[in-house]
C-alpha cells in the first residue's frame, strides 16, 4: 500500500540518486542542459526535476555562463509529468491539507523553481524542442528564445488528465494566443506539430531535427555579441513590459539608457560608426 509522501522525503531521495538524469555541456559562455532520462520521455520524475532546478541554478549564478540551451534526450523534450509520483501522492491528498500543503511544496518550489529560474534569471535561455513538450512545454516557454525542430509536438492535453494548464502556461498561453484561442486548444486537447505551433506564433523557428543544437548554437553566438549588460537589461525590461502601462515601461527604459552610455561597448559602437561615416 502507498503511504503518504512528504516535499523533505523527497528532496532527500533526489539528493541519494546517483543516476544523472541532467547533462550539461560547457562551450565558452554557452551553456546546454539536456534531460537524459529518454526510455521515459525525459518526464518530470522527482530526480529529473530537482537535478535539472540545481543545474539551471548553477549556472543562473556562475558570471561566465551568457546563455543556457535547454533541450532533451531524442525522442522528447519533456513528454509529461511522472505518472508514478502522481500516484504516489494520492494517499498524500487524502490526508487534507496536510497532504496538500506537502504536494504544493513540490510543485511550488521545483516544479515552478525552474520555471521561475528560467524567466528571472538575466542569463538568455533558448529552449531547442527536440520533440513532444508536455508539462515541459511550461519549461520551453519560460525560455527567451523557441526553436523546434521538425519532431518537436506541443501537447495541450492538461485537461484531459483533469489538470489545469500549470507551471505559467495560462500566462504564457493567453498572451501569446488571447484568451479565446488559448482556451479552444485547451479543450480541444491538441497536439500541435512543428509547422501548427510555428504559425500561431508559439515557436520562433522550425529547423531540420539533424540541424536544431547547431541552428541553437549559432543563435546563442549571436546573443554573445551583443553587449552583455545590453541583454541583461533588456531581458529585465522586456519580461515586465506587458504588465506595465506605457509610461511605466518608458520609465524603466529612461533608467536603463543612461548606464548603456556609460559602457565601453557603447562607445565603441559609436566610435566605429562615426569612422565609417554615419551620423
Amino acid at each position: 500500500m502507498l503511504q503518504p509522501i512528504t516535499y523533505r522525503q523527497l528532496i532527500a531521495d533526489c539528493e541519494a540518486e546517483t543516476r544523472r538524469y541532467v547533462t550539461l555541456e560547457r562551450e565558452g559562455a554557452v551553456a546546454t542542459v539536456r534531460m537524459d532520462n529518454p526510455t521515459r520521455l525525459n518526464s518530470l520524475t522527482p530526480a529529473l526535476c530537482w537535478q535539472l532546478h540545481q543545474t539551471l541554478r548553477g549556472l543562473a549564478d556562475d558570471p561566465a555562463v551568457r546563455v543556457i540551451i535547454l533541450t532533451g534526450a531524442d525522442p522528447a523534450f519533456c513528454a509529461g509529468g511522472d505518472l508514478e509520483l502522481i500516484a504516489r501522492g494520492e494517499p498524500t491528498i487524502k490526508e487534507g491539507a496536510e497532504g496538500t500543503a506537502e504536494i504544493w511544496r513540490w510543485i511550488r518550489r521545483q516544479f515552478g523553481g525552474v520555471a521561475r529560474l528560467l524567466t528571472q534569471t538575466d542569463k538568455y535561455c533558448i529552449a531547442a524542442v527536440n520533440g513532444p513538450a508536455g508539462v515541459g512545454l511550461s519549461f520551453a516557454f519560460a525560455c527567451d528564445h523557441l526553436i523546434g525542430s521538425e519532431r518537436a509536438e506541443l501537447v495541450l492535453a492538461f485537461g484531459r488528465i483533469g489538470l489545469v494548464p500549470e507551471v505559467g502556461c495560462n500566462w504564457q498561453l493567453t498572451r501569446r494566443l488571447g484568451y479565446h484561442q488559448a482556451m479552444e486548444l485547451f479543450i480541444a486537447g491538441e497536439r500541435l506539430d512543428a509547422a501548427r505551433a510555428l504559425q500561431l506564433g508559439l515557436l520562433n523557428r522550425v529547423v531540420p531535427h539533424a540541424q536544431l543544437l547547431e541552428q541553437a548554437r549559432q543563435w546563442a553566438a549571436r546573443v554573445c555579441a551583443v553587449p552583455e549588460n545590453v541583454v541583461e537589461m533588456t531581458k529585465a525590461q522586456m519580461r515586465k513590459a506587458a504588465d506595465l502601462s506605457w509610461d511605466q515601461a518608458l520609465t524603466l527604459e529612461e533608467f536603463a539608457e543612461p548606464n548603456c552610455f556609460t559602457t565601453e561597448a557603447h562607445r565603441a559602437a559609436v566610435r566605429g560608426l562615426l569612422a565609417a561615416g554615419r551620423r
